[in-house]
């Protein structure tokens, strides 16, 4: 009896512990089995809404032998010593996010940048609160991890545009029927056909119509086929020219992405000569000049500032100064795409010589024209005059008493001859002839990785007698990197033996006197990513890796005051900052050789000390540029000066910098080698007639060193004349 209590106490105890899981369950399987029946094929006639006496009881036995099963099984787990299993609960948990970009639509993005309107900008809060929207960290850009990417083009669109379909191959057949050539080939070749059938019957007859038939099929068949392959080769072509690289700030690291990646929200770096890749606001940047020619046909430079007009366009191109943008509209979004969708450029100028060739047929055509009608009208005077005869000797035409038949039939006789002359008239070869040249120049130039969009450009490329290329990129490879060093007038071959104060003042100018960037790891990796131009890379690399320049650091110990941005016609950039430790004001100048070289009155010398540059000096120094210029390196020289505290007080050196009574630091020699085969194909160039000339806004010696070495220059030529190119 005693054991008898202590079991069911037992098993009270046990169930009591455990009566959520009981339940949890028993509600598990009654669920399981409603699922079963709602889902069930069969038909379910009069369910009724209230259980009745026998169902209850049934549900009530039910539920006494599912909970003996389980408390059975229970009592078995606890004899055995093992856990219950953990039930899982009877919902499923959502994380419902908000909607995305909720303060801020692509609507009133659009407003905002393509109208110009800053009370809107305002009105919302700036361009910090527009970013702050984007949920865009104005510094370091977007996480760029790949949902955030997916959800910015779900939100607002890709930066892509919308293309005409490519164009077929019937529109090419169209096209090549076109042809004034072919459509008289065409004419000549119905009535020749039609008379020659009429005259000789169908077995013979068709000999002069289908054989210009022929020729004009083989035409356009060759014509339109080789156009469109081409075409679709050129529209694949143009899908990778178009896939420019653009500077952007994603996660704190400046990095190049396809302009086809970009998406609303990115921070996207400028300098001069970048096209602005979609709609945005400006951000932070000095001396922002953009030409909006292409979209106002204005050809002012527009500045820009986060003042007055903080608006970029897609399509525009920075014309001086650099900056950072924030991307407010990509793709058919932006006002450059709403402008060309509505815009078609299919052009069909004709080449040179598709205009010569169509005059001389049109020439020829009212000759032969001229030549028939004049054949058709004394054939028919003869005819009625009664001075023809047939195949027996008998006149033809015998008044009255002539047959209707036979008069038709001497009638098509006679214009079938005229016609013949026209037909004879038309140069039917010319055309095929010119198409087949063509194709097999386009094969030739294709085998030497040129690229021909339409057949006439072969003969427009052939008519060239003049090619005139860059150097930096075309004929070199663009992979600059600085081999000489000058202190004064002592070269340097080992970066420790610079003196502390002359180590610091190059590393101040280079850091903060540039448009490119340096981003190392956080990972503790030695491996440093340098960003900007390549004379701008090849610079940084050089202070970082060599002279152990921390750029953050010193970006951290200065304030940038004013920036005069590098352009073509300066050829030099400058900067003054403040220094945060003994608030003084620096000015740093870096640029071409002989432009910094007329802005400096004194120089450091490699221990460091200041001297003055009398002119005998100063002709030292522009010996040594013009040698570094005749070794194919570009001269790269950095200034600096101190403004005196009483000058910096009334606020000079704060607007204009200054560009007199300068301090040369040192000068750099950077080499941008040749590419391999340019002095190879220069030589073809010149053998096949076809001039070459050189562009470059590199020192008038480093110029013709490299043309001397491309093989445009001899190296007995002079500099006048053929000699400047």
């Amino acid at each position: 009896m005693e054991a008898m209590f202590a079991f069911v106490s037992d098993s009270l105890s046990l169930f009591s512990s455990h009566h959520r899981y009981i339940a949890f369950c028993l509600s598990r399987s009654m669920s399981d089995n409603l699922h079963v029946n709602l889902n069930c094929k069969e038909p379910k006639l009069d369910v009724p809404t209230t259980h009745s006496k026998p169902n209850k009881r049934w549900r009530l036995a039910f539920a006494t032998i599912y909970c003996a099963r389980v408390l059975h099984s229970l009592l078995n787990e606890k004899k055995n010593g093992s856990k219950l299993p953990v039930a899982a609960p009877s919902f499923d948990v959502f994380n419902v996010k908000p909607d995305a970009f909720s303060r801020i639509d692509q609507t009133t993005l659009t407003e905002i940048v393509k109208e110009k309107n800053v009370d809107l900008l305002l009105e919302f809060g700036g361009v910090e609160s527009v970013a702050d929207a984007l949920e865009t960290d104005i510094k370091n850009g977007i996480s760029g991890a790949v949902d955030d990417v997916a959800l910015r083009q779900e939100a607002f669109g890709s930066n892509t545009y919308k293309r005409p379909p490519a164009k077929s191959l019937f529109h090419f057949v169209v096209e090549a029927f076109k042809d004034l050539t072919v459509f008289i080939l065409l004419f000549c070749a119905t009535l020749s056909l039609g008379f020659g059938i009429k005259e000789h019957g169908l077995k013979e007859g068709w000999y002069d119509g289908g054989s210009i038939f022929v020729a004009v099929i083989l035409v356009v068949s060759v014509s339109a086929v080789s156009n469109f392959r081409q075409n679709r080769q050129f529209e694949k072509l143009s899908k990778v020219s178009n896939n420019i690289k653009v500077d952007v700030f994603r996660n704190g690291r400046r990095q190049q992405i396809s302009i086809f990646e970009i998406v609303v929200g990115d921070v996207v770096g400028l300098k001069i000569g970048d096209q602005v890749p979609a709609d945005g606001l400006f951000l932070d940047g000095h001396s922002l000049q953009v030409d909006e020619s292409s979209m106002t046909g204005e050809s002012d430079h527009v500045e820009v500032n986060s003042s007055h007009n903080p608006f970029l366009f897609s399509g525009t191109k920075v014309a001086d100064g650099y900056a950072q943008m924030l991307v407010t509209s990509v793709g058919m979004n932006t006002t450059w795409g709403q402008m060309m969708s509505t815009i078609s450029r299919d052009t069909n100028e004709q080449t040179p010589l598709q205009a010569r060739l169509n005059k001389l047929t049109s020439s020829i055509g009212k000759v032969g024209m001229a030549v028939a009608f004049l054949v058709l009208v004394v054939s028919l005077v003869r005819y009625f005059t009664g001075n023809t005869e047939d195949e027996n000797g008998n006149r033809e035409f015998i008044g009255s008493n002539i047959k209707a038949v036979d008069m038709v039939h001497s009638m098509v006789t006679i214009i079938a001859a005229a016609f013949t002359i026209l037909a004879v008239a038309i140069p039917k070869g010319l055309l095929l002839a010119v198409t087949l040249i063509l194709t097999y120049s386009m094969k030739r130039m294709m085998a030497d990785q040129a690229m021909v969009r339409k057949l006439s450009a072969c003969e427009t490329m052939g008519s060239a007698t003049t090619i005139c290329t860059g150097k930096t990129g075309t004929l070199t490879l663009n992979q600059m990197k600085v081999t000489k060093i000058w202190l004064g007038q002592e070269p340097i071959e080992v970066s420790s033996s610079i003196s502390t104060n002359l180590l610091n003042l190059i590393q101040q100018g280079v850091a903060l006197n540039t448009t490119g960037s340096v981003y190392k790891a956080s990972s503790g990796s030695s491996k440093f990513e340098f960003s900007g131009s390549p004379t701008e890379k090849a610079i940084l690399s050089w202070a970082v890796l060599e002279l152990d320049m921390d750029m953050e650091i010193l970006k951290q110990n200065c304030t940038i005051l004013h920036v005069e941005a590098f352009n073509s016609e300066k050829k030099r950039s400058g900067v003054s900052i403040r220094s945060k430790a003994d608030n003084t004001i620096h000015v740093h100048w870096k640029g071409a050789a002989e432009m910094i070289l007329a802005m400096c009155s004194r120089y450091y010398d490699a221990s460091g000390s200041m001297k003055d540059m009398d002119d005998d000096e100063r002709m030292i120094f522009e010996q040594i540029i013009q040698g570094m210029a005749a070794s194919s390196l570009r001269c790269i020289a950095f200034a600096h000066t101190q403004i005196p505290g009483e000058e910096h007080e009334i606020g000079v050196g704060l607007q204009n910098l200054k560009e007199h009574s300068l301090t040369l630091i040192g000068l750099v020699g950077i080499k941008d080698p040749c590419r391999p085969g340019v002095r190879k194909a220069v030589e073809d160039c010149q053998c096949a007639g076809v001039n070459v000339k050189m562009i470059t806004g590199d020192n008038v010696f480093t110029a013709r060193a490299m043309a001397t070495e491309c093989g445009i220059l001899r190296p007995d030529q002079d500099m006048t004349s053929e000699g400047r190119r």
